[in-house]
């Protein structure tokens, strides 16, 4: 089976990213700040246990003095370190939360709004992959990553001044530590952000491969392609392996890097602190305060370190989100009041391919069912969401006036029949849920129905029912059906036609007919044929002519 190539949305860069989160954080901005003062606090308190136990040395070792109070006050201060730490982590991390779900509505609002064309183009697979794993990774991090990050931040800050407050020496032997954790934050930086993007992307390759494989299912069971198409997902899902493997070697590595300079930056706090007590220039409490400060300044490198491991992952994840909001929207079509169709000089073609509509005209007049007939591939579906105004054409004049398209991929909503029904017209009262019901004679239906996952399995036709339902209670002036009866099989056949025509009473529509007995019902039918519209006229005029259609009605004839 030939693998489709597809060209993914955008992933945004840094500064757009934080464009974003600038623009999200502004209205937040207070909170912000009180988020970062108490963290400051936590961190400063933080500083006095060193010390603290740096004079509890100094008292033992003088045997002069009490350590009752030192010991207090470092209970105290590690029990002020913890509320506060607590505080401010809960304070960030709710000023994370709304941040992330207004960046969440933002990228599915924009995603809805995104042309079909170009999402064909990206692979459904992955933008799935980005309104799933990528929120999840950055969600992820807004409750583990960035709060202790911040937090740890702030500490490193402030450690690094209380070293100078015991001596400045002290605080440039723990400089000695720079060279060593440059040398591999450097390496770490030139090989983790490429590492973690292309494991996000990878990530949304594996997705797209599952989705065509399931979407093809009866094709490839039909076919007998198993053979040929699961090697493809292997293959995707051994990559995503790979690239999950890459980063954590990456991690790894990093690791005893930071191992290194810790050695390097504790035996230079110690050296320099054993020169300073020998020349009486500090105390041994002092020398022991300096050392517990830079050990615990490197636990808290570490954290930061170890976070940033995370945080990375996540800011890869935020850069493909963020990615989706840099897709221009397509431009709005033209208003157009009223309840006929207009089209003029219409041609339409794929991302650059070869045109699929070829000089179309075509008139509907208000009120005017139209059907449209053809072989496969002449062009029906395309003229249809055309009409839908879910594809733009590459040239030529449409104007349609407020429209809805039911096609034979009926989604059905996890929730009750109520609440799904309810997606068209979130203001509809329990008495036009099942007049509506009632209009497509889904007699089998109850409001309180527990539908799609986890609920009832709908039959094909049940589906369609409900599509059609929505579409009586969203009431638009024009209807587009394209082939919205082909899944029922003939037993229900029937049936939909019967509730298609009750829901299409009195609306302009335009039928992609999939049964000839449903377009000879139409004011008008349509023949299309390689893109070209080659008849028009009624059923009795069109049979009468003898072209095109007359031999499709023979056809069908002679099968029923």
């Amino acid at each position: 089976m030939k693998e489709r190539r597809v060209k993914s949305l955008p992933v945004a860069t840094s500064k757009q990213c934080w464009a974003v989160i600038r623009e999200l954080l502004r209205p937040r901005r207070t909170q912000a700040i009180v988020a970062t003062v108490v963290l400051v606090a936590a961190a400063a308190v933080g500083l006095l246990g060193p010390l603290l136990l740096g004079e509890i040395v100094d008292r033992v070792d003088s045997r002069t003095g009490s350590i009752t109070w030192p010991a207090v006050a470092l209970l105290g201060a590690a029990l002020g370190e913890a509320l506060l730490a607590a505080l401010g982590l809960t304070l960030i991390s709710y000023l994370g939360q709304p941040i992330l779900a207004s960046l969440r509505e933002r990228v599915v609002a924009k995603a809805l709004r995104l042309p079909a064309a170009q999402i064909e183009r990206g692979g459904r697979g992955d933008l799935l992959s980005r309104l799933g794993d990528d929120i999840a990774v950055v969600s992820e991090a807004v409750v583990e990553a960035f709060p202790p990050l911040a937090a740890a931040s702030l500490t490193l800050l402030l450690s690094f001044a209380g070293l100078a407050t015991i001596d400045p020496r002290l605080t440039l032997a723990a400089l000695l530590v720079v060279p060593v954790q440059v040398w591999a934050v450097r390496w770490y930086a030139k090989r983790a952000g490429p590492a973690y993007a292309e494991e996000r992307k990878v990530s949304g390759e594996r997705a797209q491969a599952i989705l065509d494989v399931v979407g093809g299912a009866k094709t490839i069971r039909a076919l007998n392609l198993a053979g040929t198409a699961l090697p493809r997902v292997e293959a995707r899902s051994v990559s995503s392996i790979a690239a999950v493997v890459r980063t954590i070697r990456i991690s790894t590595h990093f690791s005893s890097r930071l191992n290194a300079a810790e050695f390097v930056g504790t035996a230079s706090v110690l050296v320099v602190g054993f020169f300073l007590v020998d020349a009486d220039a500090i105390t041994v409490g002092a020398a022991t305060a300096g050392a517990l400060l830079f050990i615990r300044n490197f636990d808290t490198f570490n954290i930061v370190l170890g976070t940033i491991d995370e945080a990375n992952r996540a800011l890869a994840a935020l850069a493909r989100l963020v990615g989706v909001l840099q897709v221009p929207d397509p431009p709005s079509p033209e208003p157009h009041d009223g309840a006929h169709v207009s089209l003029t000089n219409i041609s339409h073609a794929y991302d650059g391919g070869p045109p699929v509509l070829h000089d179309i005209d075509l008139q509907i007049a208000a009120g005017e069912r139209v059907a449209i007939v053809g072989v496969s591939g002449s062009g029906k579906t395309t003229l249809a969401k055309v009409v839908a105004r879910f594809h733009e054409p590459t040239s030529g004049t449409a104007h349609v006036g407020d429209v809805a398209l039911v096609t034979q991929e009926v989604h059905v909503f996890a929730g009750t029949l109520a609440d799904d029904l309810r997606l068209a017209d979130p203001t509809a009262s329990d008495e036009a849920l099942r007049a509506a019901l009632q209009a497509v004679k889904a007699d089998w239906a109850s409001l309180d129905t527990v539908v799609g996952h986890g609920g009832v399995e709908l039959t094909p036709a049940q589906a369609q029912q409900l599509a059609l339902a929505r579409l009586h209670i969203r009431d638009p002036q024009i209807a587009v059906l394209d082939e919205a009866t082909a899944e029922a099989g003939s037993a229900g056949a029937r049936l939909l036609e019967q509730a298609a025509a009750s829901v299409l009473d009195g609306r302009t529509a335009l039928v992609v007919a999939h049964r000839l007995t449903q377009a000879a019902r139409a004011d008008r039918i349509v023949v299309m044929d390689q893109g070209r519209i080659v008849e028009s006229g009624t059923h009795k005029e069109l049979v009468a002519a003898g072209g095109t259609y007359a031999a499709l009605w023979r056809a069908w004839s002679a099968e029923r």
